[in-house]
């Protein structure tokens, strides 16, 4: 059991690292609805050219054990996860109060084969993270993973089942202290509020502020109690480029990484902040976006690539490959290989996509108030807790089903991860999605959200059960937020 910061063998960034990537090959069938901006498609598109530029060979390979409604039930209440596993569009019309109560409806629609969705990429991101705990590999990469706006009862933002924070709490059985970053254009809520309250979980978002989707993540907004300083935000405007967003995320990462000393680090790489996404209003080129997993990967700590949002999906299946070859420290071309969905690369066929010459809101002044502030937070934390164990909870119990990989994909003979051959994924209808819509004035996701409920102590619990920490007592004044603190903290 590790107490400390569990880094890998220090090595030059150049060095080759094991990774371990899920995927499942029915995951792109799954179509959250016509004129929907989330397409899961995507996923396969960055798996057929992880396949073509010769990636996958240098991966260990695993299609994700789905993960159970016990599994789910470590975050998410009961009812709401038996809600998601019994609704269908046939009788959605049905059910409409609980419609209406979980947040599922326009956003969130109900599609064919919605849990098994979720069990698909929840599963992805706790099998990765078991591998990690298990030193089978130093960075796990679920690309479907990363639905960051779940909440404990509801759906949000495109998200049902908060895959983030099943991932971490699986982490924190091996790890005293996790470290989360988001790069997704949009605040990481769903996780930020889970982990609002502890200090063994420190979460870090960068994302767009103001009059923008979910409407939280203000740089006054730092944790509360035993969680005061361990909530980061780094709140930006649109156009931000490369150079500005390294400005920041560097120091504050390095800074991070120096005093909190996390036993590993859970990555969300939303390519909605890309330059030209559907939603976004960013500016970051590919190379840009994946300097953020290059830096992270450099501390040779256990890391876990997640996915999230992304919605002009020819640049999201481009980034997260260019990003994958970063994982594994190769270079890939930027002339892109012929595959099945080489047609929608042109006219350049190309990996990389060169920013816009969009105006950059965010000044070096306003870039340096934040940066300070942050800066100045992180001083207030002299040294990295300590937590004592009494006894470590088991394990998930998330093996891989084993897919029917074609010559393009490598399996690892030496894979030790066991396999339930008992098991097997019920079957469900799912509409199969080839092209992606065209761009039709659809909603810009510029809605305000409801902010962050710090006051939802179930969320604290939930997480302090889970870990079944039974020498470590809540204490009631950690958990339990007066609303005028929240009012303080947003005004």
């Amino acid at each position: 059991m590790d107490t400390g910061s569990n880094s890998l063998p220090s090595a030059p960034d150049g060095v080759k690292r094991k990774v371990c990537y899920f995927y499942d090959p029915e995951v792109g069938n799954y179509y959250y609805g016509q004129g929907h901006p989330m397409k899961p498609h995507r996923i396969r598109m960055t798996h057929a050219l992880l396949a073509h530029y010769g990636l996958l060979q240098h991966m260990q390979v695993h299609k994700p054990f789905p993960a159970r409604d016990r599994d789910l039930c470590r975050f998410h209440a009961d009812d709401y996860v038996a809600f998601l596993r019994s609704i269908t569009p046939e009788t959605q019309q049905d059910h409409l109060r609980q419609l209406k109560r979980f947040n599922v409806g326009e956003d969130c629609p109900v599609f064919d084969g919605l849990y098994s969705f979720c069990q698909t990429y929840a599963g992805g991101s706790v099998g990765g993270a078991v591998k990690l705990n298990h030193d089978q590999c130093d960075i796990a990469v679920n690309w479907a993973g990363g639905l960051h706006h779940a909440k404990k009862c509801e759906a949000s933002g495109f998200c049902y089942v908060n895959d983030i924070v099943l991932a971490i709490l699986e982490l924190l059985k091996q790890h005293e202290r996790v470290l989360y970053v988001d790069i997704d254009i949009h605040h990481g809520d769903g996780v930020e509020e889970a982990f609002y309250t502890t200090d063994r979980v420190m979460t870090v978002s960068f994302h767009k502020f103001g009059d923008y989707f979910p409407g939280t993540g203000d740089v006054r907004d730092i944790g509360y109690g035993k969680g005061k300083y361990y909530s980061l935000n780094v709140p930006l405007d649109d156009g931000i480029d490369d150079e500005s967003y390294h400005f920041l995320f560097k120091p504050i990462i390095g800074k991070v990484m120096e005093v909190f000393r996390p036993g590993a680090v859970v990555l969300q790489c939303g390519a909605d902040s890309l330059s030209g996404d559907r939603l976004g209003c960013f500016n970051l080129s590919i190379r840009g976006h994946a300097e953020c997993v290059k830096y992270m990967r450099s501390f040779n700590v256990p890391l876990l690539l997640l996915g999230g949002g992304g919605y002009t999906i020819r640049n999201v299946a481009r980034c997260w490959c260019y990003e994958t070859g970063v994982a594994l420290g190769i270079e890939v071309d930027d002339k892109m290989p012929q595959h099945e969905y080489y047609e929608y690369f042109g006219p350049d066929y190309t990996l990389h996509v060169a920013p816009s010459n969009m105006e950059n809101k965010n000044s070096r002044h306003l870039l340096e108030e934040i940066q300070s502030k942050l800066l100045e937070n992180l001083s207030r934390l002299q040294h990295a807790p300590s937590v004592q164990f009494q006894e470590r909870p088991p394990d998930s119990d998330l093996g891989e089903a084993e897919e029917d990989h074609d010559g393009d994909e490598t399996w690892d003979p030496d894979s030790d991860m066991d396999v339930d051959v008992e098991r097997e994924l019920v079957p469900s209808k799912v509409k199969k999605e080839i092209v992606e819509p065209q761009l039709n004035g659809l909603d810009d996701q510029r809605r305000s959200g409801e902010h962050l409920r710090v006051s939802d102590t179930a969320v604290a619990e939930t997480c302090m059960k889970a870990l079944d920490i039974s020498s470590q007592k809540a204490d009631e004044d950690n958990v339990k937020v007066e609303q005028n603190t929240v009012n303080d903290l947003t005004k």
